[in-house]
């Protein structure tokens, strides 16, 4: 042990420990930003249908800049992602890699989860100034959260909705094939509204969302697949609590929306009123505690509290809102959906899903 100013104790050999961990750190964020390019870009999708190439025929192949990709792959090679015969410079990118890298990926594509972090880093500055003079940071300002919100719930939450989400709840497609009236309420762009209406034509389906951006998006394209049961309203859900239809709806979604809400108890009575005596709420969000230390060993726990630092706990601020952010946690859920109203709340958990619980909730 060595003593250094203001510490009674130096433990050398972790201070070493950290600096290489840290080191890491500074490695794997710079492979986020390049990582995220190479998805936006389709440099993965394209290296995944090549054989070994130079550079050169990578950027001709993908219709890029060659001196930007020759450097792209200088981080990718780096960071033992994409690999290098260095005697006849070319390069492959491992079938093993490209399983989780491309749009194609059988499983997720953790290309996709990358593009928070320079997406994230865009609002740094004004993240920066609101931890010096509180406030939050609109929604106006993160220009691709809803695109990049489609694409992850895109991979978790639309291939199971089917045969794994909506069967949570026994009897519900047996009713949504008959036809009922369906909300989801904070509905981004509308993916997950899309596919049920296209599965179920006999039920009627509406999206509320604060963003006229995302709700467009879902309205032309509900258009362009002739879903004449499904619409979508800009919603402003501050006093839902009271503007709400009374028992409209036979069953309302939430997917990822209640923890970013200005007034997420308002939004939720609201939905309690909106509900039939027979329906049901199925709500999809973080899997987490409300507890710090509890959530030690979450593995993707450090992202899920940087979002909601960076997104979803300031965006709830810059309305005048409560901030709950994303890391909310379980226990505070189901409190705040008993106190809205709701008697009974069962909290599902899917294999396939480590970022997400799902609370059935009924009247």
């Amino acid at each position: 042990m060595n003593a250094t100013p203001g510490s009674m104790h130096f433990d050398a050999e972790r201070a070493a420990h950290f600096e290489a961990r840290f080191v890491d750190v500074l490695n794997s964020g710079a492979l986020c930003l390049m990582t995220s390019i190479g998805h936006r870009t389709g440099l993965f999708d394209t290296m995944a249908n090549l054989p070994p190439s130079s550079a050169v025929q990578i950027a001709k192949a993908a219709s890029l800049n060659e001196r930007y990709v020759r450097e792209w792959l200088g981080a990718m090679v780096a960071a033992g992602v994409v690999d290098l015969d260095p005697d006849v410079g070319l390069y492959t990118l491992p079938a093993e890699h490209a399983s989780m890298l491309t749009r194609q990926s059988p499983a997720q594509n953790l290309g996709v989860f990358a593009q928070y972090i320079p997406l994230l880093g865009s609002v740094e500055d004004d993240i920066v100034e609101c931890f010096r003079k509180g406030g939050g940071v609109p929604y106006g300002r993160f220009t691709r959260f809803h695109e990049v919100m489609a694409e992850d719930s895109g991979q978790s939450v639309l291939p199971a909705l089917g045969d794994h989400i909506l069967p949570l709840v026994p009897g519900l497609v047996e009713r949504l094939e008959t036809g009922i009236d369906v909300l989801d309420v904070g509905c981004g762009r509308g993916k997950a509204l899309i596919l049920m209406a296209g599965m179920f034509p006999k039920s009627r389906f509406i999206g509320f969302d604060l963003s006229p951006e995302a709700i467009n998006w879902g309205r032309e394209t509900a258009e362009r697949h002739g879903l004449i049961n499904l619409g979508f309203e800009v919603r402003d859900l501050t006093d839902f609590h009271e503007t709400a239809p009374r028992n409209g709806f036979d069953f309302i979604t939430t997917f990822d929306a209640i923890h970013d809400q200005a007034k997420p108890m308002n939004v939720l009575k609201g939905i309690r009123r909106a509900i039939k005596p027979d329906g049901v709420f199925l709500a999809q969000d973080i899997k987490g505690s409300c507890h710090h230390h509890l959530n030690v060993d979450h593995p993707i726990g450090t992202l899920l509290y940087t979002v909601s630092c960076m997104h979803c706990m300031t965006v709830s601020l810059a309305q005048g809102g409560d901030g709950l952010g994303a890391m909310w946690g379980r226990e505070t859920a189901e409190r705040f959906f008993t106190e809205a109203g709701f008697s009974t709340v069962e909290v599902h958990e899917l294999s396939h899903d480590i970022q997400n619980n799902y609370y059935v909730c009924r009247p």
